[in-house]
């Protein structure tokens, strides 16, 4: 599969980049004639570090996606502040909504909805979007779509394989989150397996930390995996004996400190490509077992990855293969949609908007949302 989607511009402000992302495949001069039965939704996330505002029209195609990163911001202290992020998402939630409109050559009076993450999340910063997204559907009469975060990064398989239809089985690993999932229908999901402790994502930054390669730790491990050699090391995988599905990476990530630390008190140098590439093929390892069992065991044929750590060369490369092997149908996001955004988002909302979900001017802020508790609460009051 050819790496779709691509960044048309980057600028840089107050130390937090821009990106402008669109779908290569669609028209950028958005001139298709628009039917009756089209939905244009305004979408917007910012459940962590990340302002994103993106124009989405029936799910699939993106018309303007714009990302306001802070990982320079954050950069220094090693991880997300979330008071930081919860104030730059304050000063830059307009400009970007501003910018996702004019990428589009919308106005408001050509969008149909608006959405957004309201978890989970960090609770300052969702409350950013939340109350963006509230007020933007009161001052133009829009109907009002929350959505979770995780079902916004299944989602983004939508965009970019527009031939993938449920049900599938999804892997979701990021910095927070590592779920197993089976994706029914359209916003029906059974989550048949999560993390202990750990996530994926949290492992990778609290190891490229300890290895002095910093933060953001995903791409600097990825990166200096590549040189190093994945044998050099073994590392433990965990598994759970009473849930063959679950993750836990806790013991792996003390695993790889208790490795260095005995170097160091041997007065012993760390070889931080091959630490790397050892602990990397423990995680990809885990990851892909527990998601090839599962679609072989529920007897699907096609299996999805999205979340941060679905952007990993060696999960992405390895998962391939397997599933090549296999005969299963492997879909994943380009990178930048692996990330968090604002597209996902629409395109997640598109599905609950046709099944006539909404919410109220009441919707707040949940940082610990569960996948699907919004839906089994709107088929409870059908």
């Amino acid at each position: 599969m050819e790496e779709n989607i691509r960044i048309n511009k980057t600028t840089e402000d107050d130390g937090v980049i821009f990106m402008s992302v669109k779908d290569e495949k669609e028209n950028d001069n958005n001139t298709d004639v628009v039917k009756s039965t089209d939905v244009t939704i305004l979408a917007i996330e910012s459940s962590c570090d990340e302002t994103a505002v993106a124009i989405v029209r029936n799910g699939r195609t993106v018309l303007s996606n714009i990302i306001s990163s802070q990982i320079a911001l954050h950069t220094v202290y090693g991880g997300v502040v979330p008071e930081i992020a919860s104030r730059k998402h304050i000063e830059k939630i307009d400009y970007c909504v501003k910018a996702a409109l004019e990428e589009a050559a919308l106005t408001f009076a050509d969008i149909d909805a608006i959405a957004v993450t309201y978890g989970p999340g960090l609770v300052g910063a969702l409350l950013v979007g939340v109350s963006e997204a509230k007020a933007l559907s009161f001052a133009l009469d829009k109907p009002l779509i929350g959505v979770h975060h995780i079902e916004g990064h299944i989602c983004a398989n939508y965009i970019e394989n527009k031939d993938l239809e449920p049900p599938f089985v999804c892997l979701v690993a990021s910095g927070g989150h590592s779920h197993l999932v089976v994706v029914k229908d359209y916003g029906e999901y059974d989550i048949i397996g999560q993390t202990r402790d750990d996530a994926a994502g949290e492992a990778f930054d609290k190891v490229a930390r300890a290895i002095g390669l910093g933060y953001p730790g995903g791409p600097k491990i990825d990166k200096a995996a590549r040189e190093g050699n994945p044998d050099a090391i073994e590392f433990p995988k965990t598994k759970i004996e009473d849930a063959e599905y679950d993750f836990s990476f806790s013991g792996l990530k003390s695993a790889v400190l208790n490795y260095i630390n005995g170097l160091e008190m041997k007065g012993e140098q760390v070889n931080q490509a091959d630490v790397a590439a050892s602990f990397q093929k423990s995680v990809v390892d885990v990851l892909a077992e527990h998601a090839l069992k599962a679609v072989k065991e529920y007897g699907y044929d096609k299996l999805a990855i999205a979340g941060g750590v679905a952007s990993n060369t060696a999960l992405r490369e390895r998962l391939e293969k397997d599933c090549a092997n296999n005969g299963i149908s492997f879909y994943r996001p380009s990178p930048v949609l692996c990330t968090d955004n604002a597209a996902m988002i629409g395109a997640a909302a598109f599905y609950e908007y046709k099944k006539g979900v909404r919410s109220g001017l009441d919707l707040n802020a949940v940082p610990n949302l569960p996948l699907g508790e919004r839906e089994r609460r709107f088929h409870a009051n059908k």
